[in-house]
């Protein structure tokens, strides 16, 4: 329950990820609460997302898409703010690189249907 309070709050905080606490969460349910991995994969926010990452270990492009310009609006907004702190700009901007190349090396495939 602790990576879904993480992840969600990475929802709205820009340098928290939200995915790699879902993914991390939906693989502990597994094994010690097949009713919390079942209401994971079900939810209608990102459900489909994670169905597809347990069962191909791929994204879709959109997903990819989405995620890459949260990352560019969040991290750029956050960089302005620092303005007068380049060692902060620059660190902020060697982790979006690192996070844009790792979320676009990952496989994509097409959506996985929903299974009711």
């Amino acid at each position: 329950m602790f990576f879904v309070v993480l992840g969600i709050i990475g929802a709205v905080l820009p340098l928290l990820p939200t995915t790699p606490f879902l993914i991390l969460a939906l693989s502990c349910f597994a094994k010690s609460s097949p009713r919390f991995h079942q209401a994971l994969l079900n939810n209608r926010f990102f459900g489909t997302s994670l169905r597809q990452w347990e069962e191909s270990r791929s994204l879709t492009r959109r997903t990819k898409v989405k995620a890459v310009a949260l990352i560019i609006l969040t991290f750029s907004l956050s960089i302005f703010i620092l303005q007068g702190r380049a060692p902060l700009q620059l660190g902020l901007s060697a982790l979006g690189t690192v996070l844009l190349f790792f979320i676009w090396r990952l496989k994509e495939m097409e959506p996985v249907e929903a299974k009711i």
